[in-house]
């Protein structure tokens, strides 16, 4: 399948990395369940996927909330980065996001824009042979605010020095595209691999 891109022209992609780049939702929801088995938490796939973009910090304290824990997000978010670096073999990109990433690297420069640790980020990237091929990564912990907000793709525009309109964003998460659209960005919508 292709993705059907909105007309351009286009001065930079901004990416997301889990879910877009990266087919990795699955071995994030393998981590976060071992991460919080000890605890006796479960989150369940249907929630996993409902909350995606929000940052670890913020899904341990809904979790807390929604069980009556009180998990510590520090040791919850280092346990499952663990699992998750520890899957990192297993991880393979998405097909039509990797076509574009090949037939436009060079020509424009390319951002990640994630709600994963940069650690997480380019670990990704390292598993997958593409780390090289962005010009810049912003992270969760490099902004105040997190997606919906438009901060992180206004700050990635701004680090490739390229206006926020002539930035196309790829998102597998609603809470992505809300921030491209709140960043006056065009974005497409990159389909579940889960379903």
């Amino acid at each position: 399948m292709k993705l059907k891109l909105p007309p351009g022209p286009f001065k930079a992609f901004l990416f997301d990395c889990d879910g877009t780049i990266a087919d990795s939702m699955p071995l994030h929801h393998l981590a976060w369940n071992k991460a919080l088995a000890e605890h006796h938490c479960v989150f369940s796939e249907e929630l996993f996927y409902a909350w995606g973009g929000v940052a670890v910090s913020e899904v341990v304290a809904r979790l807390n909330k929604k069980h009556g824990l009180d998990m510590s997000p520090e040791e919850i978010a280092d346990r499952k980065e663990k699992y998750y670096l520890e899957n990192l073999p297993h991880l393979k990109a998405i097909p039509e996001v990797l076509e574009q990433i090949e037939a436009n690297h060079g020509k424009i420069p390319f951002a990640v824009v994630s709600g994963s640790p940069r650690e997480s980020v380019t670990a990704s990237l390292t598993a997958l042979n593409l780390l090289d091929r962005f010009e810049a990564l912003v992270c969760a912990g490099e902004y105040k605010n997190g997606k919906p907000h438009p901060e992180p793709f206004l700050l990635a525009a701004a680090k490739l020095g390229v206006p926020p309109e002539s930035c196309l964003v790829f998102e597998d998460a609603d809470l992505g595209i809300q921030a491209a659209t709140a960043a006056g960005m065009a974005s497409v919508k990159i389909p579940p691999t889960h379903l």
